[in-house]
């Protein structure tokens, strides 16, 4: 927790009793499902909830914005997201049952009124556009791009504008350059935002749709 606190110190009260609401929760959840690795939940702070939190260093959403995070597993990063931005709706979807039933449990767990969820594969998503879509380490860009660039709104209320924001690791130039001639991308390093060892090869890819 005091990595959160460390990195940001606007959060209200309640939105740091959530923050710490998180560690007892997915501790228990993990024992009956494999969400996090054993032997790093003790690191849910810094590896997972600080890491999906990169996105908002990255970019702050405008109120109302709309934003899917696809296979978000057992809520990363849009649990954390939807946390620190409580103006923003997210829709968070994933094939696997089990992890969507933990990320429901969360939202009711934690009183999230912004936030739905969904067990469904992001190509078979019917819902309607959103601003952004983000990811956490599920799959290569391309791929990413091809299931969400249907569901990515022609109309622009951010900064940036509207696309993919995954966070990636390992070799991102040599997957960015796998995209489709002419798509506009960029990777900003995690730790840029947070000056801790584990980020060494972490990135915010940006993919503009």
């Amino acid at each position: 927790m005091e990595d959160i606190l460390k990195y940001f110190t606007d959060f209200s009260a309640q939105q740091q009793a959530q923050f710490a609401q998180l560690e007892p929760f997915y501790t228990e959840w993990n024992e009956k499902i494999n969400l996090i690795s054993r032997k790093d939940i003790e690191n849910l702070y810094p590896n997972h909830i600080l890491h999906s939190l990169a996105i908002l260093k990255f970019m702050k959403f405008k109120p109302q914005s709309r934003i899917l995070d696809v296979g978000t597993g057992g809520g990363f990063p849009g649990i954390p997201l939807a946390i620190a931005l409580p103006d923003v709706d997210f829709y968070l979807v994933d094939s696997i049952g089990k992890k969507i039933n933990v990320v429901k449990d969360a939202i009711e767990f934690l009183g999230l009124k912004n936030v739905q969820a969904e067990h469904i594969r992001a190509e078979d998503l019917k819902v309607g556009s959103f601003d952004f879509v983000v990811s956490r380490a599920v799959a290569p860009l391309p791929d990413l791009m091809r299931w969400s660039q249907k569901h990515i709104s022609k109309i622009h209320k951010n900064i940036l504008p509207n696309g993919l924001i995954a966070l990636k690791g390992g070799d991102v130039k040599a997957e960015i350059k796998t995209l489709w001639r002419g798509t506009y991308a960029n990777a900003t390093p995690v730790k840029k935002y947070f000056n801790l060892p584990h980020f060494d090869d972490k990135y915010v890819v940006y993919v503009q749709s």
